[in-house]
């Protein structure tokens, strides 16, 4: 028995070693409520892009270690070996490797005192349990009415919430409505990848992003250098536009002229010349300003004469009092 022990260790140790040789990245996984029926049909789409292999700790950091004389970036790795995880080594794309992992969902029920790994709604509509249950409901606060002969939940119910402790009540309720609310997959939680660790969050940043921040720090240092006057590459546009609009200006109201400020000069001189000789519409005159033509002087509106206010009538007592 001993030695099957031994035997078996060795061939891990083997494979572990030539696994830690042979690819270049490798994705650091939790198995938390991942069952061997779930970790087989994972092994099974990871099938020609990655390799999983699981195993005690203690043996993959001796492992480790032993390997960093011949490989110094695998040291690495050793503050993330804990935990109940595994190893996924691949040479394919990192993205389309964990989008696989992911893929293989399990659906579970809820456990006390776990946290929920997601939001648990409990739809409105008919629960199929009899009129004795409403006390149940209402000891959890969950609006109900009788119809048919059967407990029907009112509105939709934000039962768990993500993160939150699922307690005896929230699985006793489940249970009853036979809903499975949670779903359990091995999740990838670091990467390791020629020496560098990071998060596997960073693989859901794409290129547009990377240049979306980019270009927002662009803008944030080129205003403030604007602000405070320190010229720079960012600022360098800016400052020659500022600087042509400024001599653009000068040489509007002065005698003084270059190459670029010409034509519009010549536009203000004959806005209509300049623009019948490019092609332009010419600008349409003020209608304030225009001439009326030639024998069609409009005649101003006559002004009605004020009709004179009648005298007010002294109702025939004007002579009542001489």
């Amino acid at each position: 028995m001993v030695k099957e022990i031994s035997e078996r260790k060795q061939g891990y140790r083997a494979k572990l070693e030539s696994y830690l040789d042979q690819y270049k990245s490798i994705l650091i996984v939790e198995a938390d409520n991942v069952g061997s029926n779930q970790m087989q049909k994972i092994r099974i789409a990871l099938r020609g892009q990655a390799v999983l292999l699981m195993g005690k700790n203690t043996i993959m950091r001796k492992v480790v270690r032993e390997r960093i004389a011949a490989n110094p970036k695998l040291e690495k790795l050793l503050p993330y070996i804990f935990g109940n995880i595994g190893f996924v080594f691949t040479n394919a794309d990192l993205m389309k490797v964990r989008a696989t992992i992911q893929e293989n969902k399990v659906p579970a029920a809820a456990r006390v005192g776990t946290l929920a790994p997601v939001d648990c709604w409990i739809p409105a509509g008919p629960t199929g349990l009899d009129p004795g249950q409403t006390s149940f409901f209402q000891a959890l606060n969950i609006g109900t009415k009788i119809v048919k002969g059967s407990v029907e939940i009112v509105t939709d119910v934000h039962l768990i919430p993500k993160g939150t402790k699922v307690t005896p009540s929230h699985v006793s309720l489940l249970s009853k409505l036979d809903i499975k609310p949670f779903f359990y997959s091995m999740g990838v939680a670091y990467v390791y990848e020629d020496g560098s660790v990071y998060a596997a969050a960073i693989l859901d940043v794409t290129q547009d992003d990377l240049l979306r921040r980019f270009f927002h720090g662009v803008t944030l240092i080129t205003a403030l250098s604007l602000k405070i006057g320190i010229p720079n590459v960012a600022t360098l546009p800016h400052s020659i536009a500022n600087a042509f609009q400024n001599m653009l200006a000068i040489a509007l109201v002065t005698d003084v002229t270059f190459k670029e400020a010409q034509p519009f000069k010549d536009y203000l001189a004959d806005p209509a010349g300049y623009a019948a000789k490019h092609g332009l519409a010419a600008a349409a005159p003020a209608a304030a300003a225009a001439a009326p033509a030639a024998g069609g002087k409009a005649a101003a509106p006559a002004a009605k004469e004020k009709e004179p206010e009648p005298e007010e009538e002294d109702g025939g007592f004007g002579d009542l009092f001489g």
